[in-house]
Formats: C-alpha cells, structure tokens, sequence
C-alpha cells in the first residue's frame, strides 16, 4: 500500500499528455528506487517457535474447562491406554461434552513449597534429597521454583530468576536452606499460588512439604481455600509428622489436595520422601488432560463442583480418578434496568 501510494504522487503531474523519453526515464529511474526501498527495509521475522512447546500445548478457548486427572485402578498402579470415550465428565451433576482429550507428558511449571521451620532441622537431609529426586526425574522442559518458609516466606532461587529449567541451581538453592523459627504454612502456599500463575507451561504443581500446622501466617484457612479453587494448579502435599506432636494437622494438607486434584502423602518414615517425590513426578508425567466447555454459560461467579468418571475396563475393575474439585465460573455484573422517567 505504501508504494501504490508513492508512484500515485509522483506519475499523476503526467497526466493527460504524451510522456517523453526523458520523462520514461525519469518515471523508471524512480520506480527502481521505491522497489529497491521497499526490499532494503528490514523485515521483522516471526519469533522461533519450538517444536516441543507447540507439540505440548493444549490449545482451547477461553471459555473451557481444562482437567489434569491421574486415573488408577484398585491397587493404586496408575493406569494407561484410556481414550475420550472411557471418560464422563459432570458439572454440578449435569452430563458434559468433552471437546478435546490428550494423554500426553507435557511440561509443567512446578512450585517446592518447602518447611524450614526450627522443628524440620532433623529432616533437613532428607527433604532436601527428595527434592533433588523429583527435579531429576522432572521434564526437560520442565519450570520450577522455589518457596522456602518458616514464619517469614521467601523464593529460594537467586534475584532476576523466576523459574529455572535446570536442576543444579535449584540444588544450590535447597542446599542453602537452615531451619529456624516458626511455620506460617498459609502465606507460603499463597506466595507460590500467585508465582505459579507466571509461569509458562500449560500445567501448573504445587509440592508442600511441611511438618505442622500454621502457627504464624497472617492469612487463614479459608482464604488460602479460596485461592486454591480459583487457581489452576494441583496441590501435592507431604506431612512429615511425629508421634504425638501437638501442630498435627493432616486435615488441612487433605483439603487443599482434594481441592486441587493432587493427593496428600503422610509417610511413616522421613526416608519415605525420597521415593514419594518419585511417585508424585511419575504422577505428573501419566495424566490425562480433559478439556469440555461447560453448558452453564452463567457468568455468576459461582463454584461449579466437578466429577469425572472412567468406566470400568475389563481385567481392571473400578477405576479411581482423581482430579481438580470445581471451579469459580467468571464473573460479570449483569446492567442494572435503565430507570424509567416519570414526570
């Protein structure tokens, strides 16, 4: 559009009257320099797109529901080999239609949400080892992140470093931990639920390690609920409790698993960790992801329970699936009726 713009202005003087040679050359001369302007300006290139991250993308519209479900059977071995049509999805009892469906291993943004309270120091050790464990058995194109606590909440990866794909500055990071002083468990799983959201990866894991009930958040129970049920990431939790401790309180590492689709591991031994971070990263790798647009097209802002079902298959009896609760639909407030005008 540009140069049709340019040979506009400059031939229109012409005209209505025979050109001379000099004028065709006049007219050539200037025509070359607008093509040969027009090929000498730069052009801006497409951004390189990976192959991996576009092969792992679960592309849908805004207006879609996205499940991450881990489906096992009986004995809790994991299942695979299952297709859209072993899967039903309910909205607040009401049948779905599934609208995409994958089981694939695709990367997640993942957040070590990791107790260093006084009383983790004799743990220290082992947590930090189960935590190498999962990095190492983690996808390649794998996030991760850091999210130390004790009364105080920090990011335990260096300034400027939001995520790292690479599992030696995370081990730096871990190694660096010391134990001391009290357990605000809330306002670190807030912290990380908020990080989360940045990252890149279509799926998004929380793992909490902690030892104890709250004794320093400034924020409650309830609310750390509500962020997790507004949030798209899955909640593994892990209590490390001794016998007869008094902050014993697996109950609320309970609720935000079962919130989120993840699942609470309350290992007998702290040696236990290690293949537990194993089990959680094989977890991760395995789950089918369940994509349906919801018939309720309510934008109320209420929460919408979930049920997902996998029909029984021959040799393997009931399938167990787990996945995220509900969610909060969006909301927008409806007008308010234009007053009538009385005189």
């Amino acid at each position: 559009m540009r140069v049709a713009n340019t040979f506009d202005v400059r031939v229109r003087p012409w005209l209505g009257r025979a050109p001379t040679i000099r004028h065709l050359a006049l007219f050539f001369f200037l025509l070359s320099l607008i093509v040969l302007s027009g090929v000498a300006q730069p052009r801006q290139s497409p951004p390189p797109q990976s192959r991996d991250a576009d092969r792992y993308t679960v592309r849908v519209a805004v207006d879609m529901v996205v499940l991450h479900a881990t489906v096992k059977n009986r004995k809790g071995i994991p299942v695979s080999g299952l297709d859209i049509g072993d899967f039903q999805v309910y909205e607040d009892g009401v049948l779905q239609q599934i609208k995409a469906f994958s089981h694939e291993d695709i990367p997640v943004t993942v957040g070590l949400v990791v107790d260093n309270s006084g009383s983790m120091g004799p743990k220290r050790p082992e947590v930090v080892a189960a935590a190498r464990a999962f990095a190492r058995s983690s996808n390649p194109e794998d996030q991760m992140f850091l999210v130390n606590f004790n009364e105080n909440v920090s990011f335990g990866l260096p300034a400027g470093t939001p995520f790292t794909d690479k599992t030696v500055p995370l081990e730096i990071a871990l190694s660096k931990i010391k134990s001391n002083g009290m357990t605000a468990l809330y306002d670190a799983v807030a912290a990380a639920l908020e990080h989360v959201k940045k990252g890149q990866r279509d799926k998004k894991v929380l793992i909490v390690v902690s030892d104890g009930a709250d004794n320093a958040s400034k924020r409650k129970l309830d609310q750390i609920m509500a962020l997790a049920k507004q949030s798209d990431a899955i909640i593994y939790t892990l209590g490390l409790y001794e016998e007869g401790d008094p902050d014993r309180n697996p109950h609320v590492l309970r609720q935000l698993s079962e919130a989120t689709g993840g699942e609470t591991f309350l290992p007998e031994t702290v040696k236990q960790v290690i293949p537990i971070c194993e089990q959680i990263a094989r977890d991760i790798r395995n789950q089918y992801t369940v994509v349906y647009a919801p018939t309720n097209r309510k934008q109320d802002g209420a929460y919408r329970a979930i049920e997902l079902k996998a029909g029984t298959q021959q040799g393997r009896g009931r399938l167990r699936v787990r996945t995220r609760a509900g969610y909060y639909a969006p909301y927008k407030p409806q007008p308010l009726p234009a007053a009538s005008n009385r005189q």
